[in-house]
């Protein structure tokens, strides 16, 4: 004698609870102007927020750049200095 409870009869298919009809399911939201116009506000605050904050303007890139150039001859002036005024190995 079988001890196990089949939840379904032999030669019955289960069958799926029926999915809800176009009917049943709440209806779509319009989306309004208001709506749109304030998507399209909070999306340009977001790309607004993330813009760069300063500007480099040519006169800051230049002195940047002269900068690292100084730095670039000091460092090789007082390597050959070294170079120069060091004992030989």
């Amino acid at each position: 004698m079988n001890t196990t409870i089949s939840t379904t009869r032999p030669g019955r298919p289960y069958q799926h609870p029926p999915s809800p009809t176009l009917e049943t399911r709440a209806p779509a939201r319009n989306v309004g102007l208001v709506d749109r116009l304030a998507l399209r506000l909070g999306v340009a605050l977001v790309a607004w927020s993330r813009r760069p904050r300063l500007l480099d303007d040519r006169d800051e890139r230049a002195r940047r750049v002269r900068a690292a150039q100084a730095t670039e001859r000091r460092e090789r002036s007082m390597q050959r200095a070294a170079l120069l005024t060091l004992p030989p190995r």
